[in-house]
């Protein structure tokens, strides 16, 4: 026990706080001795119990973190969509993925130098992945014929389809590879990011035609993936 505060009962009892943990959970003991508004020589002993950031398991913690963060990313571009439409369906993919190269360099760059003259944060360059990640997978996977104006709930939909794709793969791989990405720093998360999209241009070089490798979705999503665990690591 530590003592923490002087009381103010009548009698000037004095009050005590202290930290338990039975069965395994974190309580805030707090007690009072002396006179109380309950009588001469009675006490008090209470526990809090308390629920804490640092007791969520990651693997509970990081769908909980996904779904903030696509919220956040979501808003953003249906908000864009609003003001400019989806003009974003003029881009072919290799100039999705040349959006995305400016994006990932920008980041290392700032890394890098420590310093940067433009407003937009790391985190908004991060989110910005993110949604041109989810522009090409909409991109790949609209039918056919589909017009260059799309309404907004079609565009909601197509997005929201995507994302909870990735959501999905998200989950599978931190089963598989218990979220090791939480220790990484974010210097090699962006790494990552461009080596992905090396691949994707030499794919795209090559007609989009893979041997052995996953073609250019899988590093989309990949990269979707990274932007998000780089969010987290940074306190998006």
């Amino acid at each position: 026990m530590r003592e923490c505060v002087n009381g103010r009962g009548r009698a000037g009892g004095k009050a005590w706080v202290g930290w338990d943990k039975p069965g395994g959970a974190r309580w805030l003991n707090i007690r009072r001795a002396g006179r109380t508004c309950g009588g001469e020589g009675q006490q008090y002993h209470g526990q809090i119990h308390l629920f804490t950031h640092s007791l969520i398991h990651p693997l509970t913690a990081t769908p909980a973190h996904y779904d903030l963060l696509l919220a956040r990313c979501r808003q953003l571009f249906l908000a864009k969509t609003h003001d400019y439409g989806t003009a974003w369906r003029i881009l072919r993919l290799p100039s999705v993925t040349d959006q995305l190269f400016i994006k990932a360099n920008r980041i290392r760059t700032i890394q890098e130098v420590g310093s940067q003259q433009i407003a937009d944060s790391v985190d908004e360059e991060f989110v910005a992945i993110v949604n041109y990640c989810l522009i090409a997978l909409m991109q790949l996977h609209l039918p056919a014929g589909t017009p260059l104006d799309i309404g907004p709930d079609a565009v909601a939909a197509a997005y929201d389809h995507e994302a909870a794709e990735n959501r999905r793969l998200l989950l599978a791989k931190n089963h598989d590879y218990g979220e090791a990405w939480r220790q990484m720093r974010v210097s090699s998360i962006t790494d990552l990011i461009l080596m992905k999209l090396h691949r994707v241009k030499q794919l795209e070089n090559l007609g989009g035609v893979a041997q052995v490798s996953e073609g250019v979705e899988g590093s989309y999503r990949d990269m979707l993936n990274y932007a998000v665990f780089a969010l987290i690591l940074n306190g998006a």
